[in-house]
């Protein structure tokens, strides 16, 4: 996406838009005009002060159904922005990543009133992740049913839910067990196929097993196309974040393949198991999550494409399918770290997009939350000229090594986030440098551990997959992070590390 301006009074453009942000961001509207297209799109806060929104879903009522981490749901009138509570879960297990997450509408909520959601809880202190159907009547939901209940973990819950042909489609995460994807009798790191009342359908691919599909590591992102094509987005893991066209049967390959099989152990690993590549792969991550197919002519450009919204790079991207939908030919990326980080999408019949942000969930990001997070906000055609210039329209600067691979989680500047991501800053292991600090890059490490008093129990993935200079300049960056000064760390160590 081309974005058009002054240059000459780029900058006092640029402040006028700072201070009108601040003051009035729920009345701002930000026009940009598509590329090529012809056609101005325009951007409208619709409603604030939701609480992590996880999935935002287009009612029979023409209102926003919005499911929020900590249990609530509620329908959010997309002309005044006013909330309705349907229902608040008392037992939700909120904790980073779990809580809260899918929920699907039945396609024929007149015959069918069901609302499904899936949420994870703790019991005997075990966590579980519970898909449970609703009746949806006089505003609100009762007489819930159970249809099925998976391990859960303190991430990789995946969790996205949809319908095709009457059939319930759930993507499930690995629930942080490398062995669950790979393993067919494990409903872990799969796409289930049910029926509404939670039973197996005879014409699954395997009689008396829910398994579609296998070997995903933590879908966010799960649509159908118009044409019946599945779509899922995938986050990967220190690498390649996933778009995959998912079919029966097939096989994605986490954790022995990540991306495309493009190394020799991946390659073996591919010819020996039929492993199906993704359409498409972003390294340096950007964190994928809500994904809506778009068959409306309202944007016409946008016809036949996948809406992607992301957490870690905090924009819109545009998918153009090919006719066939067998591939992606194009991406473009839209309201880029304007609204901050977002989750959630969904498309009304009149072709207008919803996404909703999620800066107050546990990843937190500088200036987040603001007090009006979090936000629900239209996409749509207008007639109008461009309005107003956004900040991130400008120039960007470059991005670091370290702002690309570590920032998201230990913060741009090294002090992580208390009890979830330990600090870089001031650690007793950056302050050792050499060996250690490198080892750790290489290796990443899991479970529980203790740092100036807090405790962490984050993993960390290996970012053994980078070259010897791109280690040496996160370590020297992480390095100039501290107060007192440390010796250069050279591609001398890292080599040594590696052998060791």
């Amino acid at each position: 996406m081309k974005f058009f301006y002054l240059s000459i009074l780029l900058p006092f453009f640029l402040l006028a838009s700072y201070i009108l942000d601040a003051e009035a961001e729920i009345d701002s509207i930000a026009s940009h005009k598509q590329a090529g297209t012809g056609e101005n799109i325009d951007t409208q806060v619709v409603a604030s002060g939701l609480d992590i929104p996880w999935e935002i879903a287009w009612g029979p009522d023409n209102k926003i159904w919005v499911t929020e981490q900590k249990g609530l749901i509620s329908t959010v009138d997309p002309q005044t922005g006013a909330k309705h509570v349907l229902l608040q879960l008392n037992d939700v297990w909120f904790y980073r990543t779990a809580g809260l997450l899918a929920m699907a509408l039945h396609p024929d909520m007149k015959a069918n009133p069901y609302v499904f959601l899936n949420y994870t809880f703790e019991k005997d202190a075990k966590r579980f992740s519970r898909l449970v159907r609703y009746t949806w009547k006089k505003d609100t939901l009762i007489n819930p049913r159970v249809l099925m209940e998976v391990a859960a973990n303190n991430g990789h819950s995946g969790a996205r839910l949809s319908f095709s042909k009457g059939k319930l489609y759930w993507a499930t995460g690995d629930a942080n067990n490398n062995t669950y994807a790979q393993d067919f009798n494990i409903p872990n790191g799969k796409i289930l196929r049910l029926n509404i009342d939670g039973s197996i359908p005879a014409d699954n691919p395997v009689k008396g097993s829910p398994v579609w599909a296998m070997g995903f590591r933590n879908i966010q992102g799960m649509t159908f196309s118009k044409n019946g094509k599945l779509y899922t987005s995938e986050h990967g893991d220190a690498t390649d974040d996933e778009v995959n066209l998912v079919e029966k049967t097939k096989n994605y390959g986490w954790p022995a393949v990540r991306g495309f099989a493009d190394s020799p152990k991946e390659k073996e690993f591919s010819a020996s198991t039929s492993i199906a590549d993704p359409l498409k792969s972003w390294t340096p991550t950007i964190a994928p999550a809500g994904m809506s197919y778009y068959s409306s002519n309202t944007i016409s450009k946008w016809n036949n494409s996948l809406l992607l919204v992301s957490l870690k790079a905090k924009n819109l991207r545009l998918l153009k399918l090919s006719a066939d939908g067998n591939s992606i030919i194009s991406e473009e990326v839209f309201l880029d770290n304007q609204f901050g980080r977002l989750r959630g999408i969904c498309i009304s019949p009149a072709g207008d997009v919803y996404v909703s942000t999620s800066n107050r969930d546990w990843t937190r990001t500088p200036g987040s939350p603001l007090p009006e997070d979090d936000r629900i906000i239209r996409i749509f055609k207008s007639d109008k000229v461009m309005s107003s210039l956004q900040p991130q329209q400008g120039p960007q600067a470059k991005t670091t090594l370290y702002q690309q691979y570590c920032a998201s989680c230990h913060q741009e500047n090294g002090t992580g986030l208390k009890g979830v991501f330990p600090p870089l800053k001031g650690s007793a292991l950056v302050k050792t440098a050499g060996l250690p600090l490198i080892k750790k890059i290489l290796n990443g490490s899991a479970g529980p551990v203790e740092i100036n008093g807090v405790k962490y129990d984050a993993q960390m993935p290996s970012f053994a997959f980078l070259k010897d200079d791109e280690i040496e300049q996160i370590a020297n960056y992480i390095l100039a992070m501290q107060a007192e000064r440390h010796p250069v760390i050279d591609q001398q160590i890292i080599a040594k590390a590696r052998n060791n």
